[in-house]
């Protein structure tokens, strides 16, 4: 027979097992009954990423797994939050598109030490990620300089637009189409250091402009470089939204006969431009392959496959030229891949999402690129 004490203890026992058995249910609930959970990091908040998340969420309903984006709307700090909160959920991969990776290298490490890391849309070689996915930026940033000759044959004074030169797609974008237009050879680990005039017999690169995200900066460098080079012929917008503020600050100025622009990536304004002629042609990403692609390698990577890596740990998704001759089929094939998102103006979409960030993400802050966010009245949800 059991003493008192020996039932007390065996009451309690039982009492811990079953608490126990309680809560299993309501975890496997939490992480989705067993599924994996990878996540989409972003480096900022445009409508380029909700192509992107587009991607991801397709991968996620077609694979079996559960899809986190983050979009960090205020840079690093933002960025570096998310992710600790990711890894603090115990996400089985991150695939993050660095703003800094150089001074990043820390955050990265933290990932890779603790979860699954891959970079996509902006590479971090030095870091320990397992994969890169993306397009090869120097390549397309050559594209973008053969759009530039077509655009000025007999050569003129060149202006780059483009938000950080942190990023390493940004830098190698521009050096690509700087190396492009100086007729040099292909080399990716070439840098000009911006400052400096670049010139050959034909084509002379005056400057190089960063805006950190700030499109009104963005706007008011557009500005700044037609005022103050009157010979300026084309102005070649390296991020989705320079090309559309160019455009603004040439029409304002009144010489839309005088200054071509050529575009990178897919915003609306750019591609109507092509549609009118303002616009010699962009080169353009394939964002929702990034979301696909970053969660299928992640999902693989996480069950211990690591034959979706590639030999030289990068998986290239190619860049192409969009012109006019078949930008209305592109931007049909836009549409679809964007659903409802595609009939609003970049700013609109910009906006929801990172409302609809905050629903799940309490400590998003609010983008200062796009003020008009502010100014809404507070409503309760």
């Amino acid at each position: 027979m059991k003493t008192c004490r020996e039932l007390i203890r065996s009451c309690s026992l039982f009492a811990t097992i079953f608490s126990i058995s309680l809560l299993l249910p309501a975890c496997n609930q939490q992480n989705g009954n067993g599924k994996k959970t990878v996540a989409f990091v972003t480096n900022g908040v445009d409508p380029f990423w909700v192509i992107a998340q587009r991607g991801a969420e397709k991968a996620g309903e077609d694979l079996d797994v559960n899809v986190e984006v983050r979009m960090p709307p205020q840079g690093v700090a933002d960025q570096k939050r998310m992710v600790q909160e990711l890894l603090a959920q115990n996400v089985d991969g991150i695939a993050i598109s660095p703003i800094d990776p150089e001074n990043q290298n820390e955050l990265l490490k933290e990932i890779a030490a603790r979860s699954i890391l891959i970079t996509q849309d902006s590479d971090a070689p030095e870091s320990p990620r397992q994969c890169y996915i993306g397009m090869d930026n120097y390549t397309a940033g050559r594209m973008c300089g053969e759009l530039v000759k077509e655009a000025l044959p007999d050569g003129g004074e060149v202006m780059l637009f483009v938000g950080r030169l942190g990023q390493a797609n940004a830098r190698q974008r521009r050096q690509g189409v700087i190396d492009e237009l100086m007729d040099r050879s292909h080399d990716g680990s070439r840098y000009d250091k911006p400052g400096e005039v670049i010139k050959n017999d034909k084509y002379s690169i005056l400057d190089t402009r960063t805006d950190d995200f700030d499109h009104p900066q963005a706007k008011a460098n557009a500005e700044d470089a037609i005022a103050n080079h009157p010979n300026l012929k084309c102005m070649v917008g390296l991020f989705a939204y320079n090309p559309p503020l160019c455009l603004e600050a040439i029409r304002d100025a009144g010489k839309l006969k005088e200054i071509k622009v050529v575009s990178f990536d897919e915003n609306e304004a750019s591609l109507q431009g092509i549609m009118d002629g303002t616009v010699v042609g962009t080169v353009v990403q394939n964002p929702y392959q990034y979301g696909y692609e970053s969660v299928r390698v992640l999902k693989a990577l996480a069950n211990g496959d690591k034959s979706v890596i590639p030999e030289n740990e990068i998986l290239h998704i190619p860049a192409r030229k969009i012109r006019k001759d078949n930008v209305e089929e592109f931007w049909t094939e836009l549409k679809s891949l964007l659903g409802d998102s595609a009939k609003k103006d970049p700013g609109q979409t910009v906006n929801e999402t990172i409302k609809s960030a905050k629903k799940t993400d309490p400590g998003a802050t609010p983008d200062p690129r796009y003020p008009q966010q502010q100014k809404e009245p507070q409503k309760d949800e």
